[in-house]
């Protein structure tokens, strides 16, 4: 009685148009997948970047810039062709104008400014891994057994703290926060379209990944992921030189010098007075700041079969 039942499944399921190769389970709910991520960085802003005109896109990395993003992610699949993934991963962010390779073209104005930035990077995002060849590959083969490309977008919110070098007049360099210098105005009367950035931003992550099943557990796997962030403040840059005589106004005296510094350290490198920088870019406030990574990943699935609903059939991945 339960193979004649099990027989009929099966023949319903070659019939519908989307449904790839019968299992040798129906899928349960709970189908989970948990895999660890190591790879390396990139920041896409107004700091650093490449030759010629900055841009948002792959030709603007500078490798010498690279750092280190590590992290994990669970993902549940409630069918064959969707994963909903939560993932964390941290790491560095950093960008020197200083580094930029230099052609005597429009990136010249991008070098001489002369600015640098590092920050943490602390990461949580939801997002969804969709696999286009479930819906197109009607028997076992290798697609469906052992390769399965995917494409993922989601939502995720992220911290950061950006800092940049100061040199004090004794030569001693160190690392100081950015923020509350408010290099360029933040929460001041004067500028008052320009609020205080939060150091907490939201993110849309969207990129795409390759998974080779060594066996129906484990797995390993490469992916790209790039960030399109809510804030423009990652590398502590947006917008325009400020009034200098502002800092005294409104900072801590021990932070005057260190403020002057870090915004205006194009003036000091090119010996000119700093009045010839006020109210001119010093970002591009019309774009916000991007990152990417590439992840190499081990995993393994886990989760109860429905063993009881099973049928007698040919071994599969899915």
């Amino acid at each position: 009685m339960r193979l004649a039942f099990c027989s009929i499944i099966v023949l319903q399921a070659t019939k519908a148009s989307t449904q790839i190769y019968y299992n040798d389970f129906v899928r349960s709910d709970r189908q989970w997948e948990f895999d660890i991520n190591v790879g390396p960085s990139n920041f896409l802003g107004d700091v650093g970047g490449g030759k010629g005109k900055g841009t948002l896109f792959l030709k603007d990395i500078n490798l010498a810039v690279t750092n280190l993003f590590y992290g994990a992610n669970v993902t549940y699949y409630p069918n064959q062709w969707l994963g909903i993934r939560a993932g964390f991963n941290m790491g560095k962010l950093s960008g020197f104008d200083s580094l930029i390779k230099s052609q005597g073209s429009v990136e010249r104005d991008r070098k001489n400014r002369n600015l640098g930035f590092r920050t943490d990077i602390a990461e949580a995002n939801l997002s969804l891994e969709i696999y286009p060849t479930a819906f197109f590959t009607r028997k076992e083969s290798f697609f469906n057994n052992k390769l399965r490309p995917y494409f993922n977008v989601g939502f995720g919110v992220f911290r950061f703290n950006p800092q940049g070098i100061y040199e004090a007049p004794n030569g001693q360099k160190r690392w100081v926060d950015l923020k509350p210098l408010r290099l360029e105005g933040q929460g001041m009367a004067e500028y008052p379209d320009r609020k205080e950035y939060s150091n907490i931003a939201f993110q849309i992550p969207f990129g795409f990944g390759i998974k080779y099943f060594i066996n129906e557990q484990w797995y390993i796997a490469t992916e790209i992921m790039q960030r399109y962030t809510f804030t423009d403040y990652i590398d502590d840059v947006s917008k325009t030189y400020i009034d200098p005589a502002l800092f005294s106004k409104y900072l801590p005296k021990d932070q005057v010098a260190i403020a002057e510094q870090m915004m205006f350290k194009r003036a000091l490198v090119n010996n000119r007075p700093v009045s010839d920088f006020i109210g001119k870019n010093r970002g591009d406030a019309s774009n916000k700041d991007y990152y990417l990574s590439l992840f190499l990943k081990i995993g393994f699935r886990f989760g109860a079969r429905d063993t009881d609903f099973s049928c007698p059939s040919r071994r599969s991945i899915f």
